[in-house]
């Protein structure tokens, strides 16, 4: 079952820092809808207080976690330690989105560097954080981040990603608005 916390400790922090990737949950209300879980890597993940993080999200292929949080908030961000001593540690809690332009962009943006292709900033408060064994996850050796997604997006250009989050980032697979699809003044 794990340990349950109710905030984020240092330890937790230490520990969030030195991972590679994190996996994001996210769901609608609907029964029928789907669950989302999202893999994310690069140096974006932020732990700002105790009860909040967020991290900083680049333009992709579909939006859920903006649609979800947008509908009810209810986010999972689950770290596994890969290398080193086994844990799991699991950050539940309501998350938003903060949009470029937006006035919460100049509060969360300097926390991050921020590239041409990026689309937006989760932000999570935390109320529970839990911690588990981790003993069925396997070891894996960090080799390096890919840089395909800024060859994409440096090919793509700034009028072919906005045409791109236009396409693909307004609504959720189950076609529930995301932030983006809701603010479109404020798309990059």
């Amino acid at each position: 079952m794990g340990k349950f916390h109710s905030s984020i400790s240092p330890a937790h922090q230490k520990f969030i820092e030195r991972q590679h990737i994190f996996f994001v949950g996210t769901a609608p209300l609907s029964a029928e809808g789907r669950i989302n879980v999202s893999p994310k890597g690069l140096d974006c993940f932020r732990v700002l207080s105790e009860h909040q993080v967020a991290y900083m999200d680049l333009i992709s292929s579909g939006n859920e976690t903006s649609a979800h949080t947008l509908e009810n908030g209810r986010i999972t961000i689950m770290f596994c330690s890969f290398e080193g001593p086994p844990n799991i540690l699991r950050l539940y809690g309501k998350g938003f989105t903060v949009l470029p332009g937006s006035a919460a962009w100049e509060m969360y943006a300097p926390y991050f560097t921020i590239y041409p292709s990026t689309r937006q900033i989760i932000v999570a408060d935390i109320d529970l954080v839990q911690t588990s064994c981790g003993f069925g996850v396997p070891l894996f050796e960090y080799v390096g981040e890919r840089d395909i997604h800024f060859e994409w997006a440096a090919k793509k250009g700034e009028e072919g990603l906005r045409a791109y989050i236009h396409e693909k980032n307004l609504v959720s697979l189950d076609g529930l608005p995301t932030d983006l699809g809701v603010k479109k003044e404020v798309i990059p």
